[in-house]
């Protein structure tokens, strides 16, 4: 059926599919009285071109293809709390830490509901809304097409310019059948006679997502001889289809033509890993995994999940069980020193792996951190929160260049005023409490009730006998329905005080008097302070100031009631980070998409080694 088109065709830079007779992608049939010549248009790609005599009459026949958280906790008693094991209730306690996983979004559903928002009309806004949004896109059809049928559907849209490219791009997004999208190749090069580089790279990435792997084969072949060069995006989907199959060693080729061009995903990199791994080739697999880490490049939890899955499989000629559990602990200590927290599956991975290591008896349990910082598990003290005098004083001084002194800092105060201020934080005692007063008296949305706010906190700090610095600005200081001058001169006999123009920014003050206090004293803020830590010139200094931040960072927790104590949410006193005592491993994993990238999780794995 149209062998005599199918031989012009791939004499022709071997049209754009693998349009084989027999095989799992047949393509289309042309009168043998049809002239077709192949040309390449850059301007969009590379393309199969028709020459300019009028094209007769062209049928299209697709066959189907087979279709994959004391001392810490000064301000927030827990005695009731102590003892219990909440890893293991069904319904745990929301936690009263602002990095705790999850909590930024139930605080935004918590705001939504008190402001009388409505879940379930939110949804049916969003359901009419995406209603509304379909019907101006095109509509992907439930089954294949016939040229005809397609010609209608595209006149029906007011024949729309790059209706194909769009129309695959609608069948990749909604996952439709591959022979939809044959069938749509069909009537596009009935149509115009063209198929260019972007269909094919469509068409590409939705056989990959589908796993038509055989397909797969079939448009390298066509596109390898049918175009000078591949972009990225191309390369990257013929290795992540050739890494599951038997071809996978093909997949090495690409990825050596890809750094020619450009460094390649740590995906990429992982798909070739896993498919090693898998074949029986450790060598080859972490060989490719250091290759990937010199790059700089961070590995994917996929590929750390197979690295610990498939290390049963290694050959020992080639690599011995101590060099390859070095490789694997070594992956743990990446993640503690790049605070990566595993998923779950990867948890999961690693405690099998512990567990199965020959003539050593580790067993895996899933725990939690006491607010004292202890593992609920085997009762192992975890690492501080607080930081040593030397990671101490090299926060403080980057943060003092970066930040205090950093070429932005006077776009929002004077180099006069910084200068005043610093005088006055070394003329008094070391604070243990630094308010960003603004910021605390906005709790209440009530602008009347802004000094009283400030005035319960700071009463707070003050009947636990601590030095307290509070910062405001000039203008809480001019009597107001905001700022009752009763409030502000009892705050002023509690605290010190420290009042900047109107128009500064208090936070490198805040960060000033605080590090400068010592390692003890807290700040009081909701402010999470992500930009200034994003002004740090290095991820190490910005893990530093976050493990910093999360344990000297006081955020009110609930409401403050006339006549009721002021409470703080907890800080824990342990570090979130994979850590080992040698006969102990504890690392906190991640098992919910609700964490945000500045929250920590709250669950462990606590690995032992019995005697």
């Amino acid at each position: 059926m149209g062998s005599s088109v199918i031989l012009s065709l791939k004499r022709c830079l071997r049209s754009a599919l693998p349009f084989i007779n027999q095989g799992s992608l047949a393509f289309l049939a042309l009168p043998n009285t049809a002239h077709i010549k192949c040309s390449m248009d850059w301007s969009s790609g590379p393309k199969l071109c028709r020459n300019n005599s009028r094209q007769t009459h062209l049928q299209s026949k697709l066959k189907n293809s087979t279709v994959r958280q004391t001392k810490n906790e000064l301000w927030d008693s827990v005695a009731d709390r102590e003892g219990k094991d909440f890893f293991l209730r069904k319904n745990p306690p929301i936690p009263k830490y602002v990095f705790a996983a999850g909590t930024a979004k139930r605080t935004a559903e918590m705001l939504k509901r008190k402001a009388g928002f409505s879940p379930e009309e939110n949804h049916h806004e969003e359901s009419a809304e995406s209603t509304s949004v379909r019907k101006g896109k095109l509509q992907p059809p439930d089954q294949p097409l016939s040229v005809e049928e397609w010609k209608k559907l595209k006149e029906s849209l007011g024949s729309p310019e790059r209706f194909d490219i769009s129309m695959l791009s609608t069948l990749l997004k909604s996952g439709a059948e591959l022979d939809i999208a044959k069938s749509l190749l069909s009537f596009v090069a009935t149509e115009t006679g063209t198929l260019s580089y972007k269909i094919l790279l469509q068409y590409l990435a939705l056989c990959v997502n589908g796993n038509h792997d055989k397909e797969v084969f079939d448009v390298y072949d066509i596109m390898r001889e049918s175009f000078p060069s591949l972009d990225t995006g191309a390369y990257s989907l013929f290795i992540k289809s050739f890494s599951r199959t038997a071809r996978w060693r093909e997949a090495i080729s690409l990825l050596q033509d890809l750094k020619k061009v450009v460094t390649p995903s740590s995906r990429s990199y992982g798909n070739i890993i896993a498919a090693a791994m898998l074949n029986g080739d450790p060598s080859t697999a972490w060989a490719l995994y250091e290759e990937l880490l010199a790059k700089g490049l961070s590995p994917q939890h996929e590929t750390w999940t197979c690295l610990f899955k498939t290390v049963g499989m290694e050959d020992e000629e080639t690599m011995l069980l101590s060099e390859q559990r070095e490789r694997l602990l070594g992956i743990l200590l990446y993640m503690r020193n790049n605070q990566v927290y595993p998923q779950l599956s990867l948890a999961n991975s690693i405690k099998t792996w512990f567990e199965s290591i020959p003539r050593q008896k580790w067993r895996g349990t899933w725990s939690s951190a006491s607010p004292k910082g202890v593992c609920n598990s085997c009762g192992t003290e975890l690492e501080s929160i607080q930081l040593t005098a030397e990671e101490y004083q090299q926060l403080r001084k980057r943060v003092m260049t970066d930040i205090i002194q950093g070429r932005d800092v006077f776009n929002k105060t004077t180099p006069e005023e910084l200068e005043s201020f610093k005088a006055f934080v070394r003329m008094k005692p070391a604070f243990d409490v630094v308010v960003d007063g603004l910021n605390v008296a906005n709790i209440n949305k009530d602008r009347s009730k802004q000094s009283e706010m400030l005035l319960a906190v700071v009463s707070e700090l003050n009947l636990q006998g601590l030095t307290v610095l509070v910062l405001g600005r000039k203008h809480m200081l001019r009597p107001s329905r905001s700022w009752d001058r009763h409030n502000m001169n009892l705050i002023q006999q509690k605290a010190h005080c420290f009042f900047t123009d109107n128009i500064s920014e208090d936070d490198p003050f805040l960060l000033y008097a605080t590090l400068h206090s010592g390692n003890h004293c807290r700040f009081v803020s909701k402010d999470l302070m992500r930009d200034h830590k994003a002004c740090l010139p290095d991820e190490a200094t910005r893990r530093l100031f976050f493990k910093w931040q999360r344990g000297h960072q006081l955020v009110v927790h609930g409401h403050i009631l006339a006549g009721r104590r002021v409470r703080f949410q907890n800080i824990p006193n342990c570090d979130t980070i994979v850590q080992t005592s040698g006969d102990t491993w504890h690392i906190p994993y991640d098992d919910t998409e609700d964490r945000s990238t500045y929250e920590v999780p709250q669950k462990w794995l606590c690995i032992t080694r019995m005697p």
